[in-house]
């Protein structure tokens, strides 16, 4: 499910650039939707769009962030709770992993694992930050040391 979730936002053109007067208003992340790759390693000098695809490292939509584990045959996805514009970038806030029921039906809320997140201070929550047109890091993420770029689909 997962990865077909992952494939489908690449095979659907997202078609959202920067908010600008002559587009409509977005969700404020709207200019980081799509594929980035990166981040655990320094990105890529040159790589084609084929290759790129292949193997994002983050995929933004408007909804969810999924991220590659090199360890995991598909995505870890992450439902955003809240967006929120910051002067160089933006702050995600992730919904807490689902409750599971114990014995007897009751709901009880799990803390989110490590491998959950983006190994950042808090695991429920994403600092992007946006180094240029198309680039951008996670200051403080200790798994993402390096900085991502976009993969373009031209």
């Amino acid at each position: 499910m997962r990865r077909t979730i992952a494939l489908l936002a690449l095979l659907i053109p997202v078609g959202i650039g920067p908010v600008t007067a002559e587009t409509p208003a977005g969700p404020p992340h709207a200019w980081l939707s799509g594929a980035w790759i990166g981040g655990v390693v320094p990105p890529p000098v040159t790589l084609s769009p084929q290759e790129c695809f292949a193997a994002p490292t983050v995929i933004f939509t408007r909804d969810v962030v999924m991220r590659a584990i090199m360890t995991e045959p598909s995505y870890v996805e992450r439902l955003i709770e809240t967006v929120r514009a910051t002067a160089n970038g933006f702050e995600f806030r992730f919904a807490p992993p689902m409750p599971r029921a114990e014995p007897g039906g009751m709901l009880v809320r799990q803390p989110t694992p490590p491998g959950l997140g983006f190994s950042c201070r808090d695991p429920d929550t994403l600092v992007v930050q946006r180094r240029g047109e198309n680039e951008i890091s996670f200051p403080g993420c200790s798994d993402f040391p390096y900085p991502l770029i976009r993969c373009a689909p031209h």
